[in-house]
């Protein structure tokens, strides 16, 4: 089933772009109702094709402490799909990646790098990883974005 998923996945990519390989999928975002940079990333993801569950939340520290997101990797709003988190401002494609990485607990851009999806504020576009954290509790790079 993950190979025919994997091969679905890459086959929307090459032929329809990623907004139709994510077509269907949902993802339940939990953010602050001030923060404004969480509406963008949410628009960036709607733009890529996801369906968002859009949760404004009183107390987004015990919604991180519930979903497993350790302090370090910290941002302002927090994501999941399939079980898995997202935090910050990670890209639409890193998000569809995810869901072939059953050995992570989730990944997350920690901080708020600007150039990320959310924070594009003018040309400036910081370098930035996105990290997945391991069952086991190890960081792991997954994606580098240079920056300019």
């Amino acid at each position: 089933m993950r190979t025919r998923l994997r091969l679905v996945a890459l086959t929307a990519l090459l032929f329809g772009g990623l907004a139709q390989a994510a077509d269907g999928l949902t993802i339940d975002v939990h953010r602050d109702a001030n923060c404004g940079c969480c509406k963008e990333w949410i628009k960036h993801m709607e733009s890529n094709g996801f369906s968002v569950n859009d949760h404004v939340e009183a107390n987004m520290a015990t919604v991180k402490q519930e979903l497993g997101v350790p302090p370090r990797l910290g941002s302002c709003h927090t994501a999941v799909i399939d079980g898995q988190f997202i935090e910050g401002h990670v890209p639409a494609e890193q998000v569809l990646a995810l869901r072939e990485r059953p050995d992570l607990l989730g990944i997350a851009v920690p901080g708020m790098p600007m150039g990320s999806p959310g924070m594009e504020y003018g040309d400036r576009q910081d370098p930035y990883q996105v990290v997945g954290l391991t069952k086991g509790g190890q960081l792991e790079v997954v994606a580098e974005y240079p920056g300019n």
